[in-house]
């Protein structure tokens, strides 16, 4: 498969060249000694300095007072933070790794909020690089005189034109030109196809305003082709300097590829780390991968592998710089998804979202180089926590990978999977993925790869979501639980609708997705914890073609809507110090 090549997208110019401020004969950073016999001069130098810095210092006490700090909605006596609602949100989609016969769909949404923000926009667009909305028109120059000001307009007005009339600003929350979709408001989704072809493009998305608090955008792919025939389906990532995979290979007819996409304006630099069963796999063509701003590189692992190796776990490391990463698995006529990034490296890891028809389970996990690590294996079923007969536990070497075939492991009933410490005392950090696999009558078959995930949280939000399509598996951690699934109105019409389930105590439910009355188009499915917990969740969609049980799985990730912003208080003694 040909590299995409990935068109720039211009930014801000050059910076202007630094030049140092000449340091004139008495300033800071030069010593002077008084003149012998010129007590006069030496005196007046000094009075003059204290004086200035009098007159400086007043000056930033005076607009301390003047201009005191904003304090914080309904903050309280105690000097809590307070709560405000994010303003922009971005994240990278991998290049669509679909074959020539493949179609891609790119799908966002922002569920509505209930935050003060206003106006905004999102939008997708084929170049990564930071979108820049269009200049303003050059304004005249700082040294032009009032007097030429065009007739019929106020002198010095800004933005005046020839024609009298004011140019307006330029919104800075506004879609660029050449975007890709663009979604124009919260609670219905924009869907549209990705570039299709070889040589397509990863895909940066950005909402700004109220279209920013949960905005998501999911990425779905659909190869009818009998080699790598199957259903591929992420939910798009923000960019970042560390990304987990467990669960590649490029042993038998694995074909599995690492997507880079660099959306910044400055290039980036990279490692890639293999490991297997027996350790680091050293290859200097995997390490200082330079990603040109705005561009995207596929790295076919078997080219970093030194052979067959049946099961990896991949830490891709930015050295300088951020992108977006993800990784795509193609098992030949078995099935094709994109194993998701992992949570990161911890004691315990949970994978929600095993179908009741798993026909096979292969549980990949790493070790950290300085422990080994002892875990037991958990299901959650409908009524709780058990052991699996058989899987109990695995053993994992330091700075290694160790595997087991897990079989029928649901037994016909939907679960999630609990790695956790054999003993408490001794916690190793692990990571940890699960590819699963679904047969039709026929014995073919697809896969998709589940991984370690953090609880929902508050709220979380899948996009792509077809009618009778789409399932939600939900597991309680801890307590029980209850939360609302909210089915957004469609992207060509419809109804939102509204279910609330209850979860026992470390159980699993799996409910038919809540579908918006009068459909038309895609969907979006909204999860919202309203008591106990902790819930992790995730997404089924399943679409058959050609007697294949085509379908993907995507885990449920808190939106971080909102941050937390501490309260600041006055202290004019700050410039003293």
């Amino acid at each position: 498969m040909k590299k995409p090549a990935f068109r720039k997208k211009s930014g801000a110019g050059p910076e202007e060249p630094f030049e140092p401020a000449a340091v004139e004969p008495g300033e800071a950073g030069e010593t002077t000694r008084p003149a012998v016999g010129s007590p006069g001069r030496s005196a007046g130098k000094t009075t003059q300095s204290l004086l200035a810095a009098a007159v400086v210092l007043a000056a930033v006490l005076g607009i301390a007072e003047a201009r005191p700090p904003a304090s914080p909605a309904k903050a309280d006596a105690a000097g809590a933070p307070s709560t405000a609602q994010v303003e922009r949100t971005a994240a990278v989609c991998p290049q669509p790794l679909q074959g020539l016969t493949g179609s891609t769909t790119l799908t966002a949404y922002t569920p509505p909020g209930t935050g003060s923000a206003t106006g905004g926009a999102g939008w997708l667009a084929d170049q990564s690089a930071p979108a820049v909305p269009p200049t303003a028109a050059p304004s005249a120059p700082a040294s032009a005189p009032a007097s030429a000001a065009p007739s019929g307009s106020p002198s010095g007005s800004p933005g005046a034109t020839p024609s009298g009339s004011a140019t307006p600003a330029p919104d800075k929350n506004a879609a660029p030109a050449d975007a890709k979709l663009t979604l124009t408001k919260p609670g219905t989704p924009a869907t549209g196809p990705a570039t299709n072809g070889d040589a397509a493009p990863g895909t940066g998305a950005v909402a700004t305003g109220a279209l920013a608090p949960g905005f998501t955008v999911t990425q779905t792919t659909v190869v009818t082709e009998q080699r790598g025939l199957g259903l591929s389906g992420l939910t798009c990532t923000p960019e970042n300097t560390s990304f987990w995979f467990a669960g590649a290979s490029t042993a038998g007819d694995r074909v599995d590829y690492l997507s880079l996409v660099n959306p910044e304006s400055s290039a980036a630099v990279v490692d890639i780390q293999l490991y297997g069963d027996k350790g680091l796999i050293d290859n200097d063509a995997a390490n200082g991968i330079t990603v040109a701003p705005g561009s995207s590189q596929s790295v076919l692992l078997s080219t970093l592998s030194k052979g067959a190796v049946t099961d990896l776990a991949v830490h891709v490391v930015v050295r300088s710089g951020r992108v977006g990463a993800a990784l795509h698995a193609a098992d030949g006529a078995k099935g094709a998804d994109w194993i998701p990034a992992s949570a990161d490296p911890a004691p315990t890891q949970v994978l929600p979202g095993l179908p009741a028809d798993t026909s096979a389970a292969r549980l990949v996990v790493w070790a950290p180089t300085d422990d080994d690590a002892d875990l037991k294996i958990q299901l959650s079923g409908k009524n709780g926590w058990f052991t699996p007969a058989g899987n109990e536990s695995i053993h994992v070497k330091a700075g290694m990978v160790a595997a087991v075939d897990l079989g029928k492991v649901t037994r016909d009933e939907v679960a999630g999977l609990r790695l956790s410490p054999s003993d408490d005392k001794h916690a190793v950090p692990v990571v940890a993925g699960l590819r699963i696999d679904r047969t039709g009558g026929n014995g073919k078959s697809d896969a998709a790869w589940l991984t370690g995930s953090n609880p929902i949280g508050a709220r979380a939000t899948v996009a792509d979501n077809r009618a009778g399509a789409s399932t939600l598996f939900l597991t309680s951690t801890g307590d029980a639980a209850t939360v609302k699934v909210t089915a957004s109105a469609g992207s060509g019409g419809g109804t939102p609708a509204t279910k609330e389930v209850q979860l026992p105590a470390g159980g699993t439910v799996a409910i038919p997705a809540p579908e918006p009355a009068g459909l038309n188009g895609v969907f979006a499915l909204t999860v919202e914890t309203e008591s106990g917990g902790p819930v992790v969740g995730a997404r089924m969609l399943s679409i058959p073609n050609k007697d294949v049980p085509m379908f993907t799985v995507q885990a449920l990730r808190d939106d971080h809507s909102t941050v937390q912003v501490p309260q600041a208080a006055q202290d004019p003694g700050v410039v003293l110090r």
